[in-house]
């Protein structure tokens, strides 16, 4: 591993540390990140036409994605908490399940890779506890990091990654 690319988080006696960003500058920070859960046909149908019994599954995994990004310290134990500018999480049904676009902002000294993936894994979560009474085969997958702008790392896009990148996230 070359030296600029070392693990953060150890410190030189090889103990967890938070990462010192006191002298970092604060910049703006997008993240974009993603994730599917797979799900029966009819299980779709029933979200589609509203029927399910603990009520709007899209509108509650929203709210819980936007909840989950918040509290990504209190969940992560390195992480800093941030004041956030920004979260927007999008959902697509398609015919096999949903897939989770979650685009979180902050002007600060860290990124948001990690409130991005929460928010993602927060909203997944939630779909599956919503349907779980009808669907116990759904199956959460892809969890990942799509695109962010900011920071002493510069910005990344996925290799193949086509959809919005952070640095043409809505609300830009």
């Amino acid at each position: 591993m070359s030296e600029d690319r070392q693990l953060t988080h150890i410190n030189e006696k090889g103990y967890a540390r938070m990462v010192s960003v006191t002298d970092k500058a604060n910049t703006q920070r997008v993240a974009v990140a993603g994730g599917f859960i797979r799900m029966q046909p009819e299980t779709l149908d029933a979200i589609g036409r509203g029927e399910m019994k603990k009520g709007d599954v899209i509108g509650v995994a929203q709210v819980a994605g936007i909840m989950g990004a918040k509290r990504t310290s209190d969940v992560i134990p390195m992480c800093h908490p941030l004041m956030l500018t920004g979260v927007d999480l999008d959902f697509e049904i398609q015919s096999d399940g949903i897939e989770i676009i979650a685009t979180v902002k902050t002007t600060g000294k860290t990124g948001v890779e990690m409130e991005a993936l929460m928010a993602v894994s927060t909203a997944a979560l939630t779909l599956y506890d919503m349907c779980k009474a009808i669907d116990k085969k759904m199956v959460i997958e892809r969890i990942e990091l799509l695109a962010k702008r900011g920071g002493k790392s510069g910005d990344y896009t996925k290799e193949g990654y086509r959809g919005e990148t952070a640095g043409q996230s809505k609300g830009d």
